[in-house]
């Protein structure tokens, strides 16, 4: 929901960090392949009880995927990139329900079931929306590779969701049924767009 007026606010930070790297030599596809190396890392940590350690290697993945684009700015986005990162980054949401649900089946494996469910809602009508924008011949999203339909919860409401689950892996239960329910809310407003739309 408030991903577009974040993302210019700390752009001056992400272009700076940005030409850094690029300067050092990383290109785009390394950066986003780090941050999702450094995702799944930290689903694992979450996975094996270290919240607040996996909480740190999740927040700097997510640096890592602003730094990609940023990147691939500098010089020439391709198609093949924005393919790659908007896949992995569906992978890494997925894995962090799944490595709480790993984490304590007991209490939180319906939960976390319950948010993968809902994130398919969220997934599939972003990513439909997508392709037949693309076929229509609609250009791409400013900043994106793919036409952006936005929604309640977007990366910023989804980051924050997980640290709420770090910071209270004891309430994981009532904060993923919570996002569930408005990540229903945000797949329900992209059906009707994306009818009216299309």
């Amino acid at each position: 929901m408030i991903d577009r007026p974040l993302a210019l606010f700390i752009k001056p930070c992400v272009d700076r960090a940005a030409r850094s790297l690029y300067q050092r030599g990383l290109q785009a596809d390394t950066l986003t392949v780090i941050g999702f190396a450094l995702g799944l890392g930290s689903a694992g940590l979450i996975a094996s009880g270290y919240f607040l350690t996996g909480l740190a290697v999740l927040l700097t993945s997510r640096a890592f995927d602003a730094f990609d684009g940023a990147v691939a700015r500098l010089t020439q986005p391709t198609e093949r990139g924005g393919f790659l990162d908007i896949t992995l980054d569906f992978i890494f949401y997925a894995s962090i329900p799944l490595a709480f649900a790993i984490a304590n089946p007991a209490a939180n494996a319906l939960a976390a079931a319950t948010l993968l469910f809902a994130f398919m809602g969220t997934a599939s009508s972003f990513l439909a929306y997508a392709s037949f924008a693309a076929k229509r011949g609609d250009m791409a999203s400013p900043s994106k590779a793919i036409r952006y339909l936005g929604g309640l919860t977007e990366a910023f409401e989804t980051l924050l969701c997980f640290v709420l689950m770090c910071f209270m892996p004891q309430h994981f239960g009532v904060l993923a049924y919570g996002f569930a329910a408005l990540c229903g809310i945000t797949t329900i407003t992209r059906l009707y767009a994306g009818w009216i739309d299309l």
